[in-house]
């Protein structure tokens, strides 16, 4: 059967990140996932304590570098087991965990220019909430663009308020539009994290976000499978009211219908988990990543669908 999407050089029917980037940098380019040793408005008390409700004691962070080590020794640490296997590749430097522009501008460019100045670095990745960029930051942010290829992840989850209200997310859907509208005013790439299963949201309610971020004008998008992880706020809510978690089988269902809905250009930077198994207390099956990938590939061909297919010109 021949592939109807055109974003796509193998049997991939949406638009994978390792594809944008070979198109782009005409090499493999790898993420190098940092911790920056930032905190987060959500957990000091500036916009709310605790955090969301699924982050993790490492501030969603269980595949950046120790934040003990400087960020140069993380940095090399990680592209030192990629160059094993991919000895010619480039990197991306990936500030992930908790909010990286949480902090004032000079902190901010001394350390993501550390990152910038190592060699074959292609590009930034900065990871953040849409309540914790600075007019001063925004500023610097488009200066940055202007050099590297800098996208800016935020962190969204969902748009329903109701939903956001009880992951105590501490930031409204307005704030969020106001930060994509100045983010691509000053034409920074912005990369939008969203999470399907989020307790007593239906599938109806995870598509309605995604058609949401259809109408905007985003590059990519992160989609998540909700993960129940040990010593958090969630664990607690789940073990209190034992809220339905998705099978594989209804997440693979709820993907391949999002995708439709995505128009083609929109790079998909993740389509679902990795979460560490130690620190895992549901769902069991998101810890077979590629059997989940695999799944929704064969999804895909089976309704002879692709990404955009719903999407209305």
């Amino acid at each position: 059967m021949i592939n109807p999407f055109p974003y796509s050089d193998n049997n991939k029917r949406y638009h994978t990140l390792d594809y944008f980037y070979k198109q782009k940098f005409h090499s493999k380019v790898f993420k190098v996932s940092l911790n920056a040793g930032f905190t987060c408005p959500n957990k000091d008390g500036t916009k709310g304590y605790g955090g969301c409700i699924y982050c993790s004691k490492s501030g969603s962070g269980e595949f950046a570098g120790e934040k003990e080590k400087d960020l140069v020794t993380q940095f090399e640490d990680i592209k030192n087991i990629l160059l094993k296997k991919w000895p010619h590749s480039k990197y991306i430097g990936y500030f992930q965990a908790n909010t990286n522009t949480y902090a004032p501008v000079d902190i901010l460019k001394e350390k993501y220019e550390t990152i910038l100045n190592l060699p074959n670095v292609v590009g930034l990745n900065i990871a953040t909430r849409p309540d914790a960029i600075s007019k001063e930051c925004y500023d610097y942010l488009e200066k940055l663009s202007q050099k590297t290829y800098l996208t800016v992840e935020l962190g969204l989850q969902t748009i329903h308020e109701k939903t956001a209200r009880l992951i105590n997310r501490c930031h409204d859907l307005k704030t969020f539009e106001e930060s994509v509208k100045e983010l691509r005013n000053r034409n920074i790439n912005v990369v939008v994290h969203i999470i399907n299963g989020l307790p007593y949201e239906t599938k109806e309610d995870m598509v309605e976000t995604v058609q949401y971020l259809n109408s905007l004008d985003i590059q990519g998008i992160k989609i998540h499978m909700l993960s129940i992880l040990k010593d958090t706020a969630l664990e607690k809510l789940f073990q209190k009211e034992h809220f339905k978690v998705l099978t594989k089988e209804e997440y693979i269902d709820i993907v391949v219908t999002q995708l439709e809905y995505l128009r083609p250009e929109i790079v998909i930077n993740r389509i679902t988990g990795d979460p560490k198994e130690s620190d895992l207390i549901e769902p069991n099956w998101l810890v077979k990543k590629f059997c989940v990938l695999n799944d929704i590939d064969k999804e895909l061909v089976k309704r002879e669908t692709y990404q955009g297919k719903k999407v209305i010109a």
